[in-house]
């Protein structure tokens, strides 16, 4: 099948090179003449894995193709995927612009029946709105009777595992109330629903909303278990014990209750305020969503707080080594990242940082440029060299297992501040180290 992605972020990317993959014929198509000529070149603008393995192979099987010639691409495609950016408004709510400006470019250039694809995180009613614009510039081409739908497809990648979500999807969402839509759907994703049915046909509305839903759901499991740390921390429990006795009922399930320093990233911080705005724009009070993020909010200092309380108040002229900078591991993504938090609150307490990321260096360059406070080091053990404490916020691989007497030896002060709960206290201990951690308590 014949297939055209607008937007080359992300989803876009990711999205376009698995379903080549399957033997589909992609054409992927940006307003970015750079990110253009530079895929084609076999650089790839993200850190996923698997990712530039599978662009370069299919790239160069002819199967995947990038360009910035929008009419050449909508003629191409049968389908049109839309995975452009949805980025927070100045109020949190979804901004549709660049969602707009992909329809009303298929709408000014297409001359056959096409069906247009809502890949991005976009507010209920949201298809409405694209299906009646489109209508709207056919119409005044002298075409309103050519035949087109718009379907609601949410995705539902995870970063650091977006490859593999694609290959293997737990569901596929299709909003549509026409047979022929659904149908080429269905074949769209025949490749990856043959083991058991995976495919939910529902109306466009309820599709949007799903994405929506399921985002806040998980993103409410997360702040419910910071709570319940913080909690824990009060009256003397052990979070990782509850965390255990609770996930072990199958109704509530070990999968997103980690505590830690609060969640970031693309996701789940826009989409809780998206649909917050949504609930105000319909006069309904969305406590829930609300308290949600608050949590979250307050989290991202949590362990801040503990390490000034710490020092007694006084961290001037402190250097804190930091292992961890983007939001969760597997990404580069410094998008709302607990780091940012503490990084700043640390700076602006008079400390210094020397932080190590395997994937994220580059992008906290870009964010901070050169600082006296800021020492990017090549290595987790460099960072370490004149610190007077170790924080942990992102919870990559190798960070699991480090040597609790290095960390000794290493740090001014024998201490570590683990945002991510990746140690036992008590194992902790027996190197002679203190720890704090989210809802632990010291062995």
């Amino acid at each position: 099948m014949n297939l055209t992605v607008f937007g080359i972020g992300y989803v876009g990317l990711v999205q376009a090179a698995v379903l080549a993959e399957v033997g589909h014929n992609v054409v992927c198509v940006d307003v970015d003449a750079e990110k253009v000529k530079r895929l084609r070149d076999g650089v790839i603008p993200i850190y996923e894995p698997g990712l530039e393995d599978l662009v370069k192979e299919n790239h160069a099987a002819g199967r995947l193709a990038f360009t910035t010639d929008a009419a050449a691409a909508i003629k191409h495609g049968r389908i049109l995927i839309s995975a452009v950016g949805t980025p927070p408004g100045e109020d949190g709510s979804a901004d549709l612009k660049y969602v707009m400006a992909v329809a009303e470019t298929i709408a000014r250039d297409m001359t056959e029946p096409k069906i247009i694809v809502s890949k991005s995180t976009v507010p209920v009613g949201t298809c409405d709105r694209l299906r009646k614009r489109v209508g709207e510039i056919l119409t005044m081409r002298g075409l309103g009777e050519l035949e087109f739908d718009v379907v609601s497809n949410p995705e539902f990648l995870k970063e650091g595992s977006a490859v593999a979500d694609c290959q293997r999807p737990d569901r596929i969402i299709i909003g549509t109330q026409s047979p022929i839509s659904e149908q080429l759907m269905r074949e769209l994703y025949e490749p990856f629903n043959r083991n058991h049915e995976k495919i939910i046909v529902m109306d466009v509305r309820s599709a949007e909303f799903t994405k929506y839903a399921a985002n806040c759901m998980l993103a409410t499991k997360i702040s419910f278990i910071n709570e319940m740390a913080g909690l824990a921390d009060h009256l003397g429990a052990d979070i990782e014990e509850v965390r255990k006795g609770i996930g072990s009922d199958p109704r509530i399930g070990y999968h997103f209750i980690y505590p830690g320093s609060g969640y970031g990233g693309s996701c789940f911080p826009k989409d809780v305020r998206a649909l917050i705005k949504a609930a105000e724009s319909v006069e309904f009070d969305a406590t829930m969503l609300k308290a949600v993020e608050q949590r979250n909010n307050t989290q991202k200092s949590v362990l801040f707080e503990k390490v000034h309380q710490y020092f007694g108040g006084d961290l001037r002229g402190k250097r804190f080594a930091l292992w961890g900078l983007a939001f969760k591991p597997n990404t580069d993504d410094m998008r709302e990242a607990p780091s940012r938090v503490l990084m700043e609150a640390l700076w602006d307490a008079g400390a210094s940082v020397s932080a190590y990321d395997p994937e994220a260096m580059a992008e906290c360059q870009n964010i901070y440029g050169q600082r006296d406070d800021l020492l990017l080091c090549g290595t987790k053990e460099a960072a370490l060299r004149g610190a007077d404490a170790l924080m942990i916020v992102t919870e990559w691989k190798n960070f699991k297992a480090p040597s609790f007497d290095m960390l000794r030896e290493a740090l001014a002060t024998p201490v570590i501040f683990d945002g991510r709960n990746l140690y036992n206290p008590k194992t902790v201990a027996r190197h002679g180290l203190e720890y704090f951690g989210i809802g632990r308590q010291a062995a």
